[in-house]
């Protein structure tokens, strides 16, 4: 248990036995009536947002997250496979988890799993991917008179928009958390 005074963004806490993470935390002294805690959640079961008043003095349980180290193997439709790299044991997720950033993922690729009570719920990529361009079009001269970039494909799918020098069969990162085009690799 943790007191509601305790309580800070990025913590996971139990709400009526469901899983949220703390986006926001205000704590408001009135000047009549009692302190309280104003709380923006996520339900990391489902992505949904909930905004939640506690009493300052309340108590609420605290979730323990495990973050463990994995190694993407590959995926079958929408199952994702992954391997523990201490235990090597080998995990499926559903692509409703991963939320979307399946396209990022590359086989052997390195991922942080958070676990539950030994169930997955969210999965942490690196701050940066490598991805190589499969598809490009080419660059000609005058077109950057209307925009200086271009839209690429890269080899898991991922469409992105790149500057006009990015050509087929290059190597570049990309920001996992904003998923734009940071430089060459």
């Amino acid at each position: 248990m943790v007191s509601t005074n305790d309580m800070r963004p990025g913590q996971s806490i139990l709400v009526d036995n469901i899983l949220y993470q703390i986006l926001e935390y205000q704590h408001v002294k009135p000047g009549k009536g009692k302190a309280f805690v104003k709380t923006k959640l996520k339900n990391l079961t489902n992505g949904g947002q909930l905004e939640k008043t506690f009493r300052a003095d309340e108590d609420v349980q605290q979730a323990f997250i495990d973050k463990q180290s994995f190694q993407f193997l590959y995926n079958d439709s929408d199952e994702y496979y992954f391997m523990n790299n201490e235990s090597f044991d080998q995990i499926s997720l559903n692509k409703s988890i991963l939320n979307n950033k399946e396209i990022l993922l590359k086989p052997n690729e390195e991922v942080t799993i958070a676990m539950h009570e030994n169930n997955p719920i969210d999965i942490i990529l690196p701050t940066t991917v490598t991805l190589k361009v499969t598809h490009s079009e080419p660059a000609v001269k005058g077109d950057s008179v209307n925009s200086s970039t271009k839209e690429v494909t890269c080899e898991t799918g991922f469409t992105l928009q790149v500057p006009m020098f990015i050509n087929e069969n290059e190597l570049i990162k990309i920001d996992t958390k904003t998923q734009t085009y940071i430089t060459r690799a």
